[in-house]
């Protein structure tokens, strides 16, 4: 007689092993030649379903121990004493899946979600590694072996399958291993190089290298630590970098081609988990920037003179927002002083920033705030520019430096509070420059703006509830303190939007609003003025 728990335990292996029974019959016989029956693909979408829970209640080291009577029951029906073996099956019916579903994108990314799911558990992962059939794939990852690599409608796959397969090569954190299982990106690299420019744009160099790119992307997502990283980047450069660039000045106005390159390439500069933490003496970070540098300056400079086309998101947004996105990662990576590119002569910061805003510029404000991806990396681009590389903005010509306050000015509006933050932080790191360097200049120059910029900051302090009051605090703050001007037409401008019996008691708000506000921007000065400003709008907002 079984326990609850126990009889539970019973019940899901007969299931499971009913379930395991009807995989491997809809996998042989007649059934084999099924695969493009939307009949049988639904029926392995469930099967697909049922794997995934089975795996999450009773797979892994921890859970093995206390499933002693459902591994018991499972040995008795099908011979599957344990999670190893488990799995195994598992893994049998994931690869027949990538094998003969050539078609069925769902479904091909349905059984990539569960493979994924295997091997990011620390457990699993270890145990897939010890299975001979992972071994073997991870080393022979072709068109044989998975023929949808080949189907233009799973390419977007392939990044996915790449991740998982490069989760489990650097788990064994072995170099040999990894240059093993990236051979046959060898044979692809040798392929695209040894291609004569008259036949670079055929119709089959473009589908490799967008595999290519979409493959190594994979691999690129899947390094989480320094050593990791190191191995994919000494194996890609300086060899393989020629061709990225080779490529974009034949494909710069192809988005099916420069899109999946760019995107490879904003995650190479992705300094997560520090992987980009090089050697003191080591000048792979600069090295990096550089070679970014000329990606961009290459895709700049081909995508700005091209005509616009109907779709614009597609054929010029896009890409300049992933070369934002690029740039943005590589300023606040913290892998390269960038003072050495000064310091040397260098222009490859100097040219990355110039194409980079030339591409910002030529994007309406209209169509920025429209197309809501582009206006998350134009605005993440436009606060780490103005956090660490405010010489640079402030040598742009007025018009250009006006178009892009202007910007911010209407970013602080933006209902998305991380887009109103990162354009309050942007104006808080321009006054916080005068404050400390300058006594005149840009923001005299436009006093209209910058009134404008404060009353904004002001109003959605007072009419709206965000959970950002810090960071428009500060902006506030620095603002007032450069210019009391400023601050004094604001609050009149301020004043007049409201009935006048109201304006004695608004302007003592205001007054109350710098007490024991010192001419200081330390963050204890910061500290008091905001708790000021909360008590400014309590008491602004009362009838």
């Amino acid at each position: 007689m079984y326990s609850c728990g126990e009889s539970h335990e019973v019940l899901d292996a007969e299931i499971s092993a009913c379930v395991l029974q009807l995989v491997n019959i809809s996998d042989s016989g007649i059934h084999n030649k099924r695969y493009e029956d939307v009949s049988k693909q639904r029926f392995d979408r469930a099967i697909l379903t049922f794997l995934q829970h089975l795996r999450r209640c009773y797979i892994g080291d921890q859970v093995v121990l206390s499933s002693k009577q459902l591994y018991t029951r499972l040995s008795e029906l099908l011979g599957l004493h344990d999670h190893l073996l488990l799995i195994n099956v598992i893994v049998g019916k994931i690869t027949t899946n990538l094998k003969y579903y050539t078609k069925c994108k769902e479904l091909i990314d349905h059984t990539l979600t569960l493979f994924l799911e295997m091997a990011s558990g620390s457990m699993t992962g270890k145990l897939l590694l010890k299975l001979d059939i992972v071994q073997h794939i991870i080393l022979n990852h072709n068109r044989e072996q998975f023929p949808f690599l080949e189907n233009w409608e799973c390419f977007r796959s392939r990044t996915t399958l790449y991740y998982t397969f490069g989760m489990l090569v650097f788990m064994e954190d072995s170099q040999l291993k990894f240059k093993s299982s990236v051979e046959p990106f060898l044979q692809v690299f040798g392929r695209l190089n040894s291609t004569p420019d008259a036949l670079f744009q055929s119709d089959a160099v473009k589908y490799a290298f967008i595999g290519l790119m979409r493959d190594l992307r994979g691999i690129a997502m899947a390094t989480n630590s320094r050593r990791t990283y190191g191995f994919l980047f000494d194996w890609l450069y300086p060899a393989h970098m020629p061709i990225l660039l080779k490529s974009l000045a034949h494909y710069a106005d192809a988005p099916e081609v420069a899109t999946p390159l760019l995107k490879f390439v904003a995650e190479l500069v992705l300094n997560k988990s520090q992987r980009l933490t090089f050697d003191s003496s080591s000048p792979n970070g600069i090295l990096l920037f550089r070679e970014v540098s000329k990606l961009i300056v290459a895709y700049g400079s081909r995508i700005l003179p091209l005509p616009n086309k109907a779709d614009m998101y597609t054929s010029k947004y896009k890409g300049i927002s992933i070369c934002l996105i690029i740039l943005e990662r590589a300023l606040s990576g913290n892998f390269v002083n960038f003072g050495i590119f000064e310091l040397y002569g260098d222009r490859a910061l100097f040219d990355a920033l110039d194409i980079t805003i030339k591409l910002m510029l030529s994007i309406p404000l209209g169509d920025i705030f429209a197309f809501r991806k582009v206006a998350a990396s134009y605005f993440t681009f436009l606060e780490t520019l103005f956090n660490g590389h405010l010489s640079f903005v402030l040598n742009l010509d007025k018009t250009a430096l006006m178009l892009i306050v202007e910007s911010l000015e209407l970013g602080i509006k933006d209902l998305s509070e991380k887009i109103s933050s990162q354009c309050a932080s942007a104006i808080d790191n321009l006054a916080t420059f005068y404050f400390n360097n300058l006594t005149v200049g840009f923001i005299s120059e436009f006093p209209e703006l910058f009134s404008r910029i404060l009353r904004t900051l002001f109003e959605v302090v007072i009419l709206e509830d965000r959970g950002n009051q810090w960071t428009h605090s500060s902006a506030i703050l620095s603002m007032i303190l450069i210019s009391k001007e400023l601050f004094a037409n604001t609050k009149a401008q301020i004043l007049a939007s409201y009935p006048p019996d109201r304006h004695q008691t608004l302007s003592l708000c205001f007054d109350k609003l710098m007490e024991d506000v010192k001419i200081s921007l330390d963050s204890k000065n910061r500290g008091k003025f905001s708790k000021n400003l909360t008590r400014f709008k309590s008491e602004f907002c009362v009838k």
